[in-house]
């Protein structure tokens, strides 16, 4: 899975077109490696690309870019702008429900 620097958002736009689904994670954080296989279970959908903004780095331009508080978190981006956000909860991370509350969100704006 590609990841993702500060270099590939204009602002908080992706500089991509299409269906982008990005997790806010960072590699010391035990809910976002829980979090990544369902993540990643995504990709069998094949139309919304999937990538990584990496977190691991606590000075990431990123965190304020975003107002991220806690990892992970997944945004969504449909032609470089946001769509869907989903934060994680404090001792919780995130989990199936929020990745299907993400899905259908997207059916909705398709």
């Amino acid at each position: 899975m590609e990841v993702l620097d500060p270099d590939a958002f204009d602002g908080t736009a992706l500089r991509r077109p299409g269906l982008w689904v990005i997790d806010f994670s960072a590699e010391w954080c035990p809910f976002c490696e829980e979090f990544l296989p369902k993540f990643a279970a995504l990709e069998r959908r094949g139309d919304v690309h999937l990538a990584i903004g990496d977190l691991t780095d606590v000075d990431s331009s990123l965190w304020d870019r975003f107002d991220l508080r806690i990892t992970p978190t997944i945004i969504a981006f449909r032609d470089g702008t946001m769509v869907f956000r989903r934060d994680g909860r404090g001792g919780e991370g995130l989990d199936e429900r929020d990745l299907d509350d993400l899905l259908a969100a997207l059916r909705r704006r398709a």
